[in-house]
């Protein structure tokens, strides 16, 4: 640490939002920027290998460890809470998924916000100038549409690229779900992803490409005007009033694991701590819903109602079907043989399940023909397994995993205590209301529409869970609740809102209301959920933030 602690600058949270944001800060030579990363430095072998994410979920030396509250709407379980706490955030553990969600999600915010810049032709922009598509490489220009440019960036920071391996029950499933009436997709990100194709993938050459590879290093760390404090927790905001009362955020206090630091920035402190860690520090420095703050003994600086609330989250029901005549992961690990050739294979040529994002296969369609656009959202992988950590069957077999893309569901992210090493209670009320239930139903009888067309058929796959006894609404919603887990997409919980909104917590310019130098730049402000994986339009709403404070708007 720096003996210096007054900075122009002060970014909290070195994950997907404060990598970018940090580096477009400190591009001002003028401006000194500290950014704050309570984790270690993503200097952990498994990090970058993409199959690692078995290694890192889970493990306190890349995982915060998160456990939900037990939830009704999942028949009383609790779930693993995944979030980042290393170098890169959740971009060094998550699923490696370049997704940008549907315009619709776009323009919906810009009516929410009344402001313009959040509409899908004002955001393209932002998703393209930090884009690396591998197809705006000379070597695949010939593989390009006319419409490339229209929608995609090349020679950003933020590498995307094709996966490196297919599978036949992966390929047998995308022409069944064609059968089934889902059009062919080789694009999920020109602002209407119906339809079901391969995702593509935040890597470069075979490894997880992250947010600390990708803005931290090395551009940051070769400027004068950049430090990073790493394995350092913020514990609170620091504020001060005025002579006229107004309230400003002038810093922090950071326990470097030996002393409490404080540190001051003369311009803005940006909070990019994600959609627990945000709310959770709002909340131990006294900006959040009054009667909360005072239960725990904390001066109420600003009650903002709405810091903690607005959760929401992607829910995937993971219905598993046993096959016949097909390699799965399930049989290709199941001996230190099949183990060795798909460490061989990765070796020689970064290629094979080593190289595996989570999921796959994508497909994007309408939980019944009644709704406007695609709803539902599927990741499937050539695999299955009890539960994410559990070991693989012995059986072969695929998952398909959908998910409400717009739950109406609504949770909360509260402090435990005015301790910052309790972790937060974490409620996300999954499947609390009446159509959340009957689009899980639904979307349970769309996958078995797809996996009874002909294409699958020449593998007789046979449902494993939930199993086709369930057939009524009312037992297919239950039965999501057995066998639904977190898709790990929290957002919503600092949402940005007009001015005469209550629970907004930002305006649109991500300003927290009522505490002048302070902003939350993350996916906490999105006032409602993305139709997809959430980390790109993450790193957009970072890079529409760093324009808007390096003009000082």
């Amino acid at each position: 640490m720096s003996s210096d602690t007054t900075f122009d600058h002060i970014v909290i949270g070195a994950g997907t939002a404060g990598s970018l944001m940090a580096n477009r800060l400190s591009a001002d030579k003028t401006k000194r920027v500290l950014l704050i990363e309570a984790g270690r430095k993503d200097d952990y072998h498994w990090i970058h290998i993409p199959v690692g994410y078995l290694y890192c979920i889970g493990n306190p030396r890349t995982d915060w460890l998160y456990q939900t509250e037990a939830e009704p709407g999942l028949n009383g379980r609790s779930l693993r809470y995944p979030r980042g706490k290393v170098l890169g955030g959740c971009s060094s553990i998550n699923g490696m998924i370049y997704m940008r969600g549907q315009a619709r999600d776009y323009d919906h915010w810009a009516a929410l916000t009344g402001d313009e810049a959040w509409r899908w032709d004002n955001v393209l922009p932002d998703f393209k100038k930090h884009e690396n598509h591998y197809l705006g490489d000379e070597a695949n220009a010939a593989q390009r549409d006319p419409h490339f440019k229209a929608y995609h960036g090349h020679g950003g920071e933020w590498r995307v690229e094709k996966q490196r391996l297919r599978w036949d029950i992966l390929d047998a499933f995308a022409q069944a779900a064609q059968q089934a009436g889902l059009p062919h997709s080789s694009d999920f990100n020109r602002g209407d992803n119906e339809g079901v194709g391969y995702f593509q993938v935040n890597q470069k050459d075979g490894l997880r490409w992250n947010t600390a590879r990708a803005f931290l290093r090395p551009t940051c760390y070769g400027r004068p005007n950049f430090e990073l404090w790493s394995s350092a927790q913020v514990m609170r905001l620091n504020t001060e009033r005025d002579e006229t009362g107004r309230l400003r955020c002038t810093g922090a206090q950071v326990w470097d694991g030996e002393q409490v630091v404080n540190v001051r920035a003369t311009g803005e402190v940006v909070l990019c701590a994600g959609s627990i860690g945000s709310p959770q520090l709002l909340q131990l420095s006294g900006i959040g819903p009054a009667a909360l703050l005072q239960q725990h003994g904390i001066a109420v600086q600003a009650d903002l109602p709405g810091v903690g609330a607005n959760l929401q989250d992607h829910l995937q029901i993971r219905a598993v079907y046993k096959i016949q005549g097909a390699p799965t992961l399930n049989v290709l690990a199941s001996s230190a043989l099949g183990k060795a050739r798909i460490g061989l294979e990765y070796l020689l040529k970064r290629s094979g399940p080593m190289s595996m994002a989570p999921s796959q296969l994508g497909a994007f369609t309408r939980s019944d023909p009644s709704k406007p656009h695609a709803n539902i959202q599927y990741h499937v992988q050539p695999l299955s397994l009890d539960a994410f950590g559990e070991p693989l069957h012995t059986f072969p077999a695929f998952t398909a995993s959908v998910c409400n893309l717009n739950p109406t569901s609504r949770g909360t992210v509260r402090i435990r205590s005015a301790d910052h090493r309790d972790a937060p209670l974490i409620a996300p009320n999954y499947l609390s209301t009446a159509e959340d239930r009957q689009v899980a139903a639904d979307s349970l009888r769309v996958t078995r529409r797809i996996v009874a067309q002909p294409a699958l058929a020449k593998f007789r796959p046979e449902e494993f869970k939930p199993g086709p006894q369930y057939q009524t609404d009312e037992e297919l919603a239950r039965l999501a609740g057995d066998i639904a887990s977190t898709i790990f997409h929290p957002v919503g919980t600092t949402r940005m809102g007009r001015d005469d909104d209550p629970m907004a917590v930002v305006d649109s310019h991500l300003r927290v209301r009522g505490v002048a130098g302070l902003r939350v730049v993350d996916a906490g402000v999105m006032p409602t959920i993305t139709s997809g994986n959430t980390n790109s339009p993450t790193l957009m709403i970072a890079e529409k933030a760093a324009g808007w404070i390096r003009a000082g708007v």
